[in-house]
């Protein structure tokens, strides 16, 4: 199965066992927005708690806000954000299409990428246990030469970007051949800056209405909250402010499913240091990130990180933590030392001082920061992606299964009563009623006991209790194991304690 192929059908799996929908669908939908159904909801908070507790409650220094997603238009205007929020955007002629311009050249890197390595695989089954990838990579020429191709529109496309040459962005596109997906023309527009932000009125009147925004990301509502949660909880620096919340922006979105949309969810974290502190707490908060997601037990080949080149006007350090999607490596979490550039940009615009005094130094100043964002659809995606499996069986059969970290299933335990009748389902909904206030139950008692296995498997359920005629005599049930399809009979009293000790993320939690 080709990525392209696996990705469809992730889409469809997605959509078939109620984890995401179109948007609006019986309207045919709405374009780059999607809403979650009834397992992914499940799935969202479950990473949400992960990334809250870890951040939250691991950290005696750290503490959670929610602020409001309207806010004062003059804040977007200290942060940036209404000059120079923009993306460089370029249209198909033949097609009407437009697309970012920036993407489209990621897009044909990563594809000069996937090319060396599938020589280099070719190479790996020519000479096997012999086979030095070092010297490989040094000395093949199809490798070499892409290797200089991809290096070499990197470079131009970061210079162009950086300069603000858009002219010379759209010259790249053109002598790299990129052609529209859809009309696979190369009859493209000039390159313009278009800006991202969502507007609106506020106001009873039109007269009186006043233009707000939605808001492109939560960290200003953080900064603009420093000073009551430093006061309020009496926090001492270096202290950190997390919050978890929905970010707007009008983008123009490859077709990636839920990767990039224009509603989305963010979990970040802005924590406030000494001036000169900023780049050792920037390097900690790196590897601390990262062992968050090894913890999840997607596989350390899945990620690397990419350090920045083209540093944003605020920032003196910045790398993303990337991920390997199905569609390549993409981003999938940025950790940035933004120095005092938000604090300052909010005193200078507003007139209030946005100083901390140190006891410890004696002086006044205002903090450096150093940020943690992560994208929580697109953390879903990953865990999704990663833990999708169509496998075939010993015996002929073909399987789907959902292989998501047990603590993070949306549904941890299935009771599955054997047949309707002789008792069982009373049996099993006694097992149910007691499980049910310590984890997520699903009780299922329609078609064979093969085909609810099944089920459970496609949504990712780690543990399948049968109750069958034995149960009522001895009160023992099988524990069915969803990656190993391994069977234990156990105590129905050990059930809880099995269970809990199996899904709890405790023991998640304690390896970061």
């Amino acid at each position: 199965m080709t990525q392209e192929e696996l990705f469809k059908s992730l889409i469809a799996h997605a959509k078939e066992y109620g984890f995401i929908f179109q948007s609006s669908e019986v309207y045919d939908g709405l374009s780059a927005v999607y809403d979650y159904g009834q397992l992914g909801v499940e799935l969202k908070n479950n990473i949400k708690k992960y990334w809250w507790d870890a951040m939250v409650r691991l950290n005696e220094n750290i503490v959670g806000i929610d602020s409001a997603i309207f806010m004062h238009p003059k804040i977007w205007e200290a942060s940036g954000h209404v000059g120079a929020f923009n993306d460089p955007l370029i249209d198909n002629k033949d097609s009407k299409k437009r697309y970012r311009a920036d993407v489209l050249l990621e897009d044909y890197i990563a594809k000069l990428e996937e090319k060396i390595e599938k020589e280099v695989e070719k190479g790996k089954k020519k000479f096997g246990e012999t086979f030095d990838e070092a010297q490989f990579r040094a000395t093949n020429p199809n490798v070499l030469r892409n290797r200089v191709k991809a290096d070499e529109v990197t470079a131009k496309m970061n210079e162009s970007l950086n300069s603000g040459d858009l002219e010379a962005v759209r010259q790249l596109i053109i002598d790299c051949e990129i052609a529209c997906p859809v009309s696979g023309s190369r009859n493209w527009t000039e390159v313009r800056q278009f800006n991202l932000m969502f507007s609106t009125q506020m106001g009873s009147v039109s007269e009186d209405a006043g233009t707000i925004y939605l808001r492109p990301e939560t960290a200003q509502g953080i900064f603009v909250n420093f000073l009551n949660v430093q006061k309020t909880g009496r926090m001492k620096i270096p202290f950190g402010i997390a919050q978890i919340g929905k970010a707007f922006r009008n983008e123009i979105v490859a077709r990636q499913f839920i990767f990039r949309m224009r509603e989305f969810e963010q979990m970040e974290m802005q924590f406030f240091v000494r001036p000169g502190e900023e780049i050792s707490w920037f390097e900690k908060w790196k590897e601390a990130r990262l062992k968050w997601h090894l913890a999840l037990g997607l596989g350390e080949s899945k990620y690397r990180f990419h350090n920045h080149e083209k540093l944003a006007h605020y920032a003196n350090a910045a790398a993303d933590i990337e991920f390997e999607f199905p569609f390549g490596f993409k981003e999938l979490e940025g950790i940035h030392s933004r120095t005092d550039f938000d604090l300052s940009q909010h005193q200078k615009f507003s007139g209030k001082k946005m100083q901390y005094f140190d006891p410890e130094t004696n002086e006044n100043y205002v903090p450096y920061v150093v940020e943690t964002s992560i994208g929580l659809d697109r953390t879903f995606l990953a865990i999704y992606s990663s833990s999708y499996c169509e496998e075939k069986l010993e015996n002929g059969e073909d399987r789907v299964v959902l292989r998501l970290p047990a603590f993070l299933a949306p549904v941890k335990l299935a009771v599955l009563p054997l047949v309707k009748k002789d008792g069982l389902p009373e049996f099993a909904r006694k097992i149910m009623d007691d499980l049910k206030y310590d984890v997520n139950c699903q009780y299922d008692e329609k078609d064979s006991i093969g085909k609810r296995y099944r089920r459970q498997d496609a949504i990712g359920t780690p543990f399948c209790i049968t109750i069958d005629h034995q149960s009522l005599t001895d009160n023992t049930v099988t524990i069915r194991y969803r990656d190993s399809m391994e069977q234990e009979r156990v105590p129905v009293e050990d059930l809880r304690k099995i269970i809990e000790e199996k899904v709890s993320m405790r023991k998640v939690l304690e390896q970061i």
